[in-house]
């Protein structure tokens, strides 16, 4: 799941940044309002975490203009402020939770996990399963035969990208871009050493092998014949 975070005390952001791409979340950082409100139209985001006391342009005017573009995304508001009228405020221009500074690291994480349970609870899954591949996206825990995977927080990132588009091709570049948020080198291996480790997880002890090269053009995690 992919989490942007708007967010302009350097200290504040690399925290949440790091916290959450350790549970397994990719994670993107807007460091002023405009940069935030442009990363959130043209973007596809699962949940963004904004400030509402930013430079430039305020939390309230990003959610205003998000809401007003019929963006859907579920916002998860974080201020110092504290009154009753400015938590109505953001719940009335359509915030789907208020966090107020200084907050527990664990009281985020259990926050955003709930907004995107209720946001996925409109989609079609909220986790997949491909052969004996269980993947839980919202719970962060992945399966093959009823055995739990042991996978790290990028790791798990990766087989998430690859489930959600289950089927379909994935370029080298799109692993990098989504999974990493960096562009991709042609001239390095890294998503491929990356997916070696995947596979050595996922596929190595298991018969049925899932996550499939395609040559000159990326990787697709499917079931074959």
């Amino acid at each position: 799941m992919k989490i942007l975070v708007v967010e302009d005390q350097k200290k504040t952001a690399a925290f949440l940044s790091k916290g959450l791409e350790e549970h397994g979340f990719v994670v993107d950082v807007a460091v002023d309002g405009k940069q935030g409100l442009q990363r959130a139209l043209d973007q596809q985001y699962d949940l963004v975490v904004l400030d509402v006391m930013l430079p430039e342009l305020d939390g309230w005017s990003i959610l205003g203009e998000l809401r007003a573009a019929k963006n859907p995304v579920p916002v998860l508001l974080l201020t110092a402020r504290d009154s009753v009228q400015d938590r109505v405020r953001g719940l009335d221009l359509g915030a789907d939770d208020y966090l107020v500074k200084p907050f527990a690291f664990s009281e985020l994480l259990a926050r955003i996990r709930s907004l995107l349970r209720r946001s996925v609870a409109g989609r079609p899954v909220d986790n997949a399963r491909i052969a004996d591949l269980e993947i839980d996206l919202v719970g962060h825990w992945a399966s093959r035969c009823g055995q739990r995977l042991q996978l790290t927080a990028k790791e798990f990132a990766l087989l998430s990208l690859l489930a959600r588009r289950s089927g379909e091709v994935l370029s080298r570049a799109l692993i990098a871009d989504q999974v990493w948020g960096m562009n991709f080198e042609t001239n390095t291996n890294f998503v491929d050493v990356h997916i070696r480790r995947l596979r050595a997880k996922v596929d190595e002890p298991f018969d049925i092998k899932l996550i499939h090269t395609v040559r000159g053009a990326g990787y697709v995690l499917e079931e074959r014949p």
